[in-house]
């Protein structure tokens, strides 16, 4: 495969610590941000705000299931995002730099989902084990006491 996707899962945290390093960078000549690479998080949805009279705008992360939020900032100094509605599609964008519209005589994206569907199935995985940590608790429970109450009727007087 000419192009293995390189992405990974990550966690809101460590999104909101993305967005706050870039944030904290959006004045500088060069800016330098912490982390470097591609990445989706999962079961999120991106919104921006414009406030100040449209002149500063502020990016949230809402929760929104079966929607994921792809990170790119694999040149180290600029932090790209956008919204996609299945893993497959943010994979190929964070691959190819193309949306799954967009027109492209070299590729186009139901090709490069049959060349990666290994490397697609492993990243589904991935996020099933995810999800699966997240229900299991933590430390199993102790079963609650049972305490019985008599009920008894009560006459009007």
């Amino acid at each position: 495969m000419k192009n293995p996707i390189h992405a990974s899962l990550i966690t809101v945290d460590q999104a909101r610590a993305m967005l706050k390093d870039q944030r904290e960078q959006r004045d500088e000549r060069f800016p330098k941000l912490s982390t470097s690479g591609q990445y989706i998080l999962p079961d999120y949805r991106m919104t921006r705000k414009r406030e100040a009279f449209k002149i500063r705008r502020h990016t949230f992360l809402k929760k929104h299931y079966r929607s994921y939020v792809a990170f790119d900032s694999d040149n180290g100094q600029t932090l790209w995002i956008h919204n996609f509605s299945s893993l497959s599609e943010a994979c190929f964008w964070l691959n190819m730099g193309l949306k799954p519209n967009d027109t492209d005589s070299a590729s186009s994206y139901k090709e490069w989902k049959t060349h990666h569907v290994d490397e697609l199935e492993a990243l589904k995985a991935e996020l099933r084990d995810m999800n699966q940590a997240k229900r299991k608790p933590a430390a199993p429970a102790e079963p609650a006491s049972v305490i019985t109450v008599k009920k008894t009727k009560r006459t009007r007087k």
